[in-house]
């Protein structure tokens, strides 16, 4: 089976896919972090709402806990997404040969650009 593998699979090179890697990385993070921000700006306007409308203080409290559950764990997520961060760094660095820095961004822009462009090509 390896050889069927090795016959059908096309090389690529790995600085290819570290960057492709880097990228879809840095996005994963910044969605994490949009969503923390959007899930506080939803607590804010829970309180808000109930403080405003002048319905009872409990008025929306499981709610309101159940939101601040969904905020722990896209917290712990992040962390988790940390840890991935930190040992594709280790893989980096053991197959790039002390490789270690993350690539810049333009740098992964330019792969994305690159990328697109082989797509329409391919199409």
């Amino acid at each position: 089976m390896n050889a069927f593998v090795k016959e059908t699979a096309t090389e690529m090179p790995i600085s290819v896919a570290q960057l492709r890697i880097a990228r879809d990385l840095h996005q994963a993070e910044a969605a994490l972090d949009e969503a923390l921000v959007r899930q506080a700006q939803l607590l804010q306007t829970m309180i808000g709402a109930r403080r405003e409308t002048g319905v009872g203080p409990f008025v929306g409290q499981e709610a309101l806990m159940r939101l601040v559950k969904s905020q722990q764990a896209t917290l712990d997520a992040g962390g988790e997404l940390a840890r991935v961060h930190g040992r594709l760094s280790a893989i980096a660095t053991e197959t790039c040969g002390g490789n270690d820095a993350c690539p810049p961004a333009a740098l992964l822009e330019e792969a994305d650009r690159a990328e697109a462009a082989a797509s329409v090509r391919a199409a």
